[in-house]
């Protein structure tokens, strides 16, 4: 490997969604760092099997309203 271009390569700890840490080799932060991880093995869809549609703030009813239209055809 060529010196000087490669960055820092240090231990971090990683804390999963359940609370379940471990330690790791990174190029993240700095040496010690803890990296909390918002989505996981334990909680993401494609791996549980589980899917939720969150509509926040009606995403999806705005989506619709505003390509209701697609696909029809308008006679001029």
């Amino acid at each position: 490997m060529k010196p000087g271009i490669h960055p820092d390569y240090h231990e971090i700890t990683v804390v999963m969604t359940d609370g379940t840490e471990f330690k790791t080799n990174s190029c993240y932060g700095k040496a010690g760092d803890t990296l909390r991880l918002d989505v996981d093995t334990k909680s993401h869809p494609a791996w549980t099997g589980v899917q939720r549609m969150l509509d926040t703030g009606g995403q999806v009813a705005k989506f619709n309203k505003r390509f209701a239209g697609i696909g029809t055809r308008k006679k001029g």
